[in-house]
C-alpha cells in the first residue's frame, strides 16, 4: 500500500441534514428516513441496511411526518400543507393533494392500511383532523374531526381501528372514528421536577389494543393512561428536558422514546413475579448513542431505530430478537448516504448518477464537490517532493508547494435540490441535474482565470424503471446499468440495443465499472459479495467462479459499509481497486485468495523476489484503514491516489450546540 502518493483531502465542508422522520414497514423489511432538507431515504434492512432508493429534497418541503399505507405505499406530510405519495419504482413524486387545512404537524394510516388520518393548524392555534380514504390511484378526503382549540401534533390509531388518540398542548382527545367526535378529553400534568410549567406539549402518544394510551410530553414525561376513565395509571420522569418520540413494537410488548438529551430509552412489558400472570412496564435500557436531539424512533421485530439533529441514523439491534449472533447483532451508524461514483474513465463524456458527492478531473486534478444547492470545483494542491523510494518512508507527509484554490462556486436557480453531478475527465465539462432538469456548463481556463459557459438546460425525462447505477467501458463500446430492480443490463453503445443481462441476485448493486482492455464488469453488492462478469463472453470469469467456490474472508462479509466506489490500475489489469466508508481495498487477482485462517487486513507485502516468508503469506486483499470516514478515492495517475475524507468531529462542531447535561463530579 506504500507505492502511492496521496492526496488527503479534508476541505469538503459537507455536513448531511438532520433526521426529521423515520417510518418501518414490517411487510417488506424497509426503512423510510426524511430529512430537514425534504429528503427521502429508503433503507433495506434485508440487503445489510444498504440505502437503495432516495428522493432527492425541495425547499418547500419541510417534512413533519412520514408513513407508510397497504401495498408498500410511501406518504409524506409537511409544513407546506401537502400529502405526497412517492413512486417507488421511477423514485420521483406521485402526486401531491392539498391537506386543506395548512401546515400538517402529524399523520397516521389506520391499522387496516385504507385510511389516511391528517393534523393540521388552522388558523393560529386551532388543530383539527381529517380522514382521507386510499385509493388505488390517489387518496381522497372523507371528512372532518371535531376541531379542537388546540395544535395538535400526534396521533395514533387503536389497533381496531374504532378509536384515535390525538395529542395535543396540555391534553390528549379520544376520538371515535365512525362520528369523528371527541369522545374524552385527558388533561395532563404541567408539572415538571415539582414546578408548574407554562405548557406541556404532547410530542407523541401511542393506542394499545388494551385501551392503554401511552404518551410523551415536553416536561420529560412518558405517562400510561386509561382511555376509558381518562385517569393516568402511571408516570415516569426519564429526562431533564422533551421526550420527543415514541414507536411500539408489533406484539406491544416493547417500546422505545427518545430524548432531547440525545437518550434513547428502551420500555418493555415484564412479569411482576415469575410465577405470576400480572405485567407492568419497566423501563428496562439506556441507550447514548446521539449527541444531539433524537427527533424519531422505531421499532422493527429485531431492533431499536432512532435518529435526530446529529444526521446519524442509529439501529440497535436487540440481542434477545436475534438469532444467530453474527454482523446483524451490531450496532449500526449511518452518517453519510451511501453515494456511487461511477463516471467514464476515460472519454469526454459524463455520466452523473447516484448521489454523486464528489467527482474528478484527473487530468487537471480537480475535485467537484456537491451540495444542496451549489457546487465547489477545487485544484487540489502540488508539492516537489516526490515520494520515491530513499526519499522517505511509509506514511511521511510530504510538504506541499503550493495549497489547494477553491476556482468556481456554482449556484443553482429554482427550490430543487441537486440529485447528482460530475466533471468530466479532461476538466472542461460540468454537468448537474435536479428532480427536473439538466445542466451542462463548459469550462474555460486563461492562466490562473476560470470561466463558465452553459451549454445546455434540458428537461429530464421519465422512465418506467429509474436507472441507479451506470458504468460506460473506457473504449465508449459498453453500458452497464443498474436498476431499482437490483438487475444488471449491458448495452452495445454501437449498435444501441441490449447486448446480455447478468444473472440475477438477490442484493442490491452498490457500484459498479467496467475495466480496461478485457471490458469485465465488477459489481459489488450490498452484502459484500464482488462478482466479475465479462461482458465478451456473456459469462462470469474464471476468477470471479474461484471466488464465490471458496467464499469470501468471513471477515470482509462482516462489513457494515457498502463499497461505494470500483476502479482500476492502467498499468496493472490484475489489480481492483475499491472501497467503502472505512476501507481502501486493492484486490490483486494473481495472488491466491485468503481463507478464513488468513490475517485479512494488512497483510505484509513482499519487499523483493527472495523475500520467502512473505510471498508465502501474501493473499489477494491489500486492505489500508488509514482514511475515514472516506467518501472518495481514486487513483489520478498510476502512482497518485486522491481520498477525500469528512471526520465526524468536523460535523458535530457545525451542529447546533446540544443540550448541557450535568455530569458525575462536575
Amino acid at each position: 500500500m506504500g507505492e502511492f502518493n496521496v492526496h488527503r483531502v479534508r476541505f469538503f465542508n459537507y455536513v448531511p441534514s438532520g433526521i426529521r422522520c423515520v417510518a418501518y414497514n414490517n411487510q417488506s423489511n424497509r426503512l423510510a428516513v426524511s430529512r430537514t432538507d425534504g429528503t427521502v431515504e429508503i433503507y433495506n434492512l434485508s440487503a445489510n441496511y444498504f440505502q437503495e432508493k432516495f428522493f432527492p429534497g425541495h425547499e418547500s418541503r419541510a417534512t413533519e411526518a412520514l408513513c407508510w399505507a397497504k401495498g408498500q405505499r410511501l406518504f409524506s406530510a409537511g409544513l407546506n400543507g401537502e400529502i405526497i405519495e412517492y413512486d417507488l419504482q421511477a423514485l420521483n413524486v406521485k402526486y401531491a393533494v392539498d391537506a386543506f387545512g395548512g401546515p400538517v404537524w402529524s399523520m397516521a394510516t389506520s391499522p387496516s392500511g385504507s385510511q389516511l388520518l391528517v393534523s393540521n393548524q388552522v388558523g393560529c392555534e386551532d388543530g383539527s383532523v381529517k380522514l382521507f380514504q386510499i385509493t388505488p390511484d390517489k387518496i381522497q378526503f372523507e371528512r372532518n374531526f371535531d376541531r379542537q382549540k388546540s395544535r395538535i401534533l400526534s396521533l395514533s390509531w387503536h389497533p381496531s381501528g374504532t378509536h384515535i388518540a390525538a395529542g395535543s398542548i396540555d391534553y390528549i382527545s379520544v376520538f371515535d372514528v365512525k362520528s369523528g367526535s371527541a369522545i374524552h378529553k385527558i388533561l395532563v400534568d404541567r408539572q415538571y421536577m415539582g414546578v408548574s410549567k407554562r405548557k406541556c406539549i404532547i410530542w407523541g402518544v401511542a393506542f394499545l389494543s388494551d385501551g392503554t394510551i401511552i404518551s410523551v410530553d415536553s416536561a420529560g414525561k412518558v405517562q400510561f393512561w386509561d382511555s376509558a376513565t381518562g385517569t393516568l395509571v402511571k408516570s415516569h420522569l426519564i429526562a431533564n428536558a422533551d421526550v420527543q418520540s415514541i414507536a411500539v413494537s408489533d406484539q406491544e410488548d416493547s417500546f422505545v422514546v427518545g430524548t432531547a438529551e440525545g437518550t434513547v430509552f428502551h420500555f418493555q412489558l415484564v412479569s411482576v413475579t415469575s410465577n405470576s400472570s400480572e405485567r407492568q412496564w419497566v423501563r428496562t435500557k439506556p441507550f447514548q448513542h446521539h449527541t444531539h436531539d433524537v427527533r424519531t424512533v422505531a421499532h422493527s421485530p429485531t431492533a431499536l431505530i432512532s435518529g435526530g439533529t446529529d444526521t446519524h441514523l442509529v439501529i440497535r439491534p436487540l440481542m434477545e430478537k436475534v438469532e444467530v449472533k453474527n454482523y446483524d447483532a451490531a450496532l449500526r451508524k449511518i452518517t453519510f448516504p451511501h453515494v456511487s461514483i461511477t463516471p467514464n474513465p476515460q472519454g469526454p463524456h459524463l455520466y452523473p448518477i447516484r448521489r454523486c458527492l464528489i467527482s474528478c478531473s484527473k487530468r487537471k486534478q480537480l475535485l467537484l464537490f456537491q451540495f444542496a444547492h451549489h457546487l465547489e470545483l477545487w485544484r487540489l494542491g502540488s508539492t516537489v517532493a516526490t515520494g520515491k523510494m530513499g526519499e522517505g518512508k511509509n506514511g511521511d507527509t510530504l510538504p506541499l508547494s503550493k495549497d489547494a484554490d477553491h476556482l468556481l462556486h456554482l449556484k443553482t436557480k429554482g427550490p430543487e435540490n441537486i440529485i447528482c453531478s460530475c466533471i468530466s475527465p479532461c476538466g472542461s465539462w460540468i454537468a448537474y441535474s435536479t428532480a427536473s432538469r439538466f445542466f451542462l456548463y463548459r469550462l474555460n481556463y486563461e492562466r490562473d482565470n476560470i470561466s463558465l459557459q452553459r451549454v445546455s438546460d434540458a428537461t429530464v425525462s421519465r422512465t418506467v424503471e429509474s436507472m441507479c447505477l451506470l458504468a460506460v467501458s473506457p473504449d465508449g463500446n459498453w453500458l452497464a446499468a443498474s436498476g431499482t430492480s437490483a438487475g444488471v443490463h449491458v448495452y452495445n453503445l454501437k449498435h444501441l440495443k441490449l447486448h446480455c443481462t447478468v444473472p440475477a441476485y438477490n442484493f442490491p448493486v452498490t457500484a459498479l465499472a467496467i475495466a480496461p482492455n478485457t471490458n469485465n464488469l465488477v459489481i459489488a453488492h450490498s452484502d459484500q459479495q464482488v462478482f466479475e462478469y465479462s461482458i465478451p463472453d456473456k459469462q462470469y470469469t474464471e476468477w470471479s467462479r474461484n471466488i464465490q467456490k471458496q467464499g469470501f474472508h468471513y471477515l470482509w462479509l462482516q462489513r457494515d459499509t457498502p463499497i461505494t466506489h470500483i476502479s482500476f490500475h492502467p498499468k496493472r489489469p490484475m489489480h481492483i481497486l475499491l472501497h467503502d466508508a472505512y476501507m481502501f481495498c486493492i484486490i490483486d487477482k494473481s495472488l491466491p485468495l485468503p481463507n478464513d485462517k488468513t490475517l485479512l487486513y494488512n497483510p505484509l507485502p513482499p519487499t523483493n523476489e527472495s523475500d520467502v516468508i512473505r510471498r508465502r503469506t501474501a493473499h489477494a486483499f491489500k486492505i489500508s484503514k488509514i482514511y475515514k470516514p472516506l467518501l472518495f478515492m481514486d487513483l489520478l495517475d498510476e502512482r497518485t491516489l486522491v481520498a477525500v475524507e469528512r471526520p465526524l468531529d468536523d460535523i458535530i462542531a457545525q451542529l447546533p450546540p446540544p443540550i448541557k447535561k450535568k455530569k458525575f463530579g462536575t
